[in-house]
């Protein structure tokens, strides 16, 4: 039974501190556009791929 004196304080403050993040997060903005970034991974660049570059080089 001791041990909820130590661990409910312990989650107590975990849980300020998530919410706090959270407050933040939604503060400045972070979840305003949930969709552009998630669909700017499907679109192709219009620049070329860079030349492969080899792993190991080769002898001298």
């Amino acid at each position: 039974m001791s041990v909820v004196f130590v661990v409910l304080p312990i989650a107590l403050v975990l849980l300020a501190g998530a919410i706090a993040a959270y407050a933040w997060a939604a503060r400045r903005g972070q979840f305003d556009d949930l969709t552009t970034p998630a669909m700017r991974a499907l679109h192709d660049d219009d620049r070329p791929a860079p030349p492969p570059t080899s792993a190991t080089p080769g002898p001298p």
